[in-house]
């Protein structure tokens, strides 16, 4: 769980990313990436990536030249320390451990963020996972895109208890279609990132259905329009900050807004400063710079929050 500090409602960033990790083609060398997603840590300093396609997560400073592995690197697999396409990652403050989704080997694992951790320990086992969340109280989310809904667990406990979703395939307030990227706020409220729905939806702690606070209306690029969204933010103020992964732009949805405004992207696809490529997740540091995963570029760009008077 995360919040942007001092955000103004007003703020623009430059509009010309720089590189900040990956950038040097696809691959699995320790300077390169192959799709990436992930965020950054609360030290402004550590980017923790899933880097999908080679099975590892990697943990990169921001500007360095190459990652360090600090989960998986052993080949695709479901021995303990191997990982099969890692969907999503978190850190768990407490214990000092990442926690993840391990896609397709249907489990949730935790690694320790320790020096010589080898191998990882199997949370909950038989289960499709695709986002995670945690929150203050270190509440575990999981969206399922098979069983269609959002569960909150205990960090122990084998059953959660769902929070979002649940009612089959739909568009209805009620129904999720293909729920991915999650966002907790201090209040618990879920935001989930209704994929196939092209929105972003709202679930209050101990709702029966949902609220949309951006997008549902359909697949689209204009303003009011998402395409497959992914990773968000949400500040204080309830404003959704979402990567619009298939516009490859990233979008401000103020709360209770018709429609959005684009802050990065948004200038094609392609691999120029200006451009991004499919991005999956975003991240914010403390003075509100933007960092977004640009998956199909294996890069992350990092876009300067410009000066507002």
């Amino acid at each position: 769980m995360s919040v942007i500090p001092n955000v103004p409602v007003n703020a623009t960033w430059a509009q010309n990313g720089v590189t900040v990790a990956g950038g040097r083609g696809l691959g699995n060398a320790l300077d390169q990436l192959h799709h990436l997603k992930g965020f950054l840590a609360a030290d402004d300093q550590t980017l923790v990536i899933s880097d999908w396609n080679n099975n590892r997560i990697v943990e990169w400073q921001v500007g360095g030249t190459k990652g360090r592995v600090v989960a998986g690197g052993n080949g695709q697999g479901d021995r303990l320390d191997q990982l099969f396409f890692v969907t999503d990652v978190l850190i768990d403050n407490e214990t000092d451990s990442l926690i993840m989704c391990d896609d397709r080997n249907r489990r949730v694992v935790r690694w320790s963020r320790r020096n010589g951790t080898t191998q990882g320990e199997i949370l909950l086992d038989s289960i499709f996972c695709y986002g995670l969340a945690m929150d203050d109280q270190r509440g575990l989310y999981i969206s399922d895109p098979i069983l269609l809904d959002v569960r909150r667990y205990q960090i122990g406990e084998k059953n959660g208890i769902v929070v979002a979703g649940g009612h089959g395939r739909g568009d209805g307030v009620t129904q999720l279609d293909d729920p991915t990227y999650l966002f907790v706020d201090r209040q618990q409220a879920v935001y989930v990132s209704d994929t196939e729905n092209h929105r972003v939806m709202k679930w209050s702690k101990g709702a029966t259905e949902g609220v949309v606070v951006a997008g549902d209306h359909g697949d689209g690029k204009s303003l009011r329009q998402l395409s497959y969204p992914g990773g968000m933010f949400v500040d204080s103020l309830g404003t959704v900050y979402i990567s619009d992964t298939r516009n490859h732009r990233v979008m401000r949805w103020p709360k209770g807004a018709g429609q959005g405004t684009i802050i990065v992207g948004g200038n094609g696809e392609g691999a120029g400063v200006n451009q991004l490529s499919y991005p999956t997740t975003i991240s914010f540091d403390r003075r509100g710079n933007l960092y977004v995963f640009d998956n199909g570029n294996h890069r992350v760009q990092r876009f300067s929050i410009e000066d507002t008077d």
